[in-house]
């Protein structure tokens, strides 16, 4: 509900006037009674309700109206305590903030349009109504799938993650106790493990919170940017660390293949440089 209300308000003004104009291109909503606004249902999904109140007794005239019900239920009630919220403006019509209504359980937003005597209540589904102006992404059949298969990878990357880390470890400390020489170039092994396991690790807690735990819906690149920038530093890690082996090798064992130590620290850069072009493209988007 957070995220909806978030991208409601970052948009309202844009919803408001869709909302607007729309209903303006109708007409007198008040010719559509005799068909329980079957024309309006088909023209808004997101409608869900719609309610008829009298200005003047300030009581509801005519029974709550779904896409495919009516239920008399809310009938000769008193509605006073909603027309004292309204703020019409010149054009008749007034936008309530987003709220959960009573009567669907659902969040939406009411929009208020005053014909003659009547004041003729529109309750649309803030949910659907976000997905109809392409502001969110919301396919439950497709995230359901999504979500397993996320669900999935996510503890299995987890779990490799550990493996590397408890093989690393164990192969060091194994080294340790069989070989009395301890070799620089061994020390560092374990350390380029450690450090592509929690880049694995680091990278599937992303997925899990992002795709699985707290599923985002909004259409926003900063999550991506953010995942790919912190995969990428981890990685540009442990390739420095490994160049460096390689250097400490070549440097022991000969300087004749210094040139495969420059190939990897000039890959290595290649990739700082375009992580650092990519994060300041990202950053002059917003």
């Amino acid at each position: 509900m957070r995220e909806f209300l978030e991208v409601y308000e970052e948009n309202q003004e844009k919803i408001d006037y869709f909302i607007q104009e729309s209903l303006k291109n109708i007409g007198k909503l008040s010719a559509h009674k005799k068909l329980n606004f079957t024309q309006l249902f088909n023209l808004f999904p997101s409608l869900e309700l719609v309610y008829i109140v009298d200005s003047n007794t300030k009581c509801q005239i005519s029974e709550d109206i779904y896409k495919y019900k009516a239920d008399s239920k809310g009938k000769d009630k008193d509605r006073s305590h909603l027309i004292s919220k309204l703020e019409l403006k010149n054009n008749h019509m007034a936008f309530s903030k987003p709220y959960i209504s009573s009567a669907t359980r659902n969040n939406c937003i009411t929009v208020s349009i005053k014909e003659d005597d009547e004041i003729i209540f529109l309750d649309f589904r803030l949910d659907i109504l976000l997905e109809k102006l392409n502001l969110i992404e919301l396919h439950k059949p497709f995230h359901s799938i999504t979500k397993a298969f996320y669900l999935f990878v996510g503890f299995s990357m987890i779990a490799l993650a550990t493996i590397t880390i408890i093989f690393s470890l164990y192969d060091f400390v194994v080294y340790l106790f069989k070989n009395q020489d301890i070799k620089l170039e061994s020390m560092f092994k374990p350390i380029i493990a450690l450090t592509l396991g929690m880049a694995i690790f680091d990278l599937a807690k992303t997925i899990l919170e992002q795709e699985v735990f707290f599923k985002s819906y909004a259409k926003n690149s900063k999550i991506e940017t953010k995942m790919i920038t912190k995969f990428l530093i981890t990685i540009i890690i442990a390739l420095s660390i490994e160049a460096l082996i390689v250097v400490f090798k070549i440097a022991i064992n000969g300087y004749d293949q210094m040139i495969n130590a420059l190939y990897l620290i000039t890959g290595v850069s290649i990739i700082l440089v375009a992580l650092a072009i990519f994060i300041y493209f990202a950053k002059k988007k917003k």
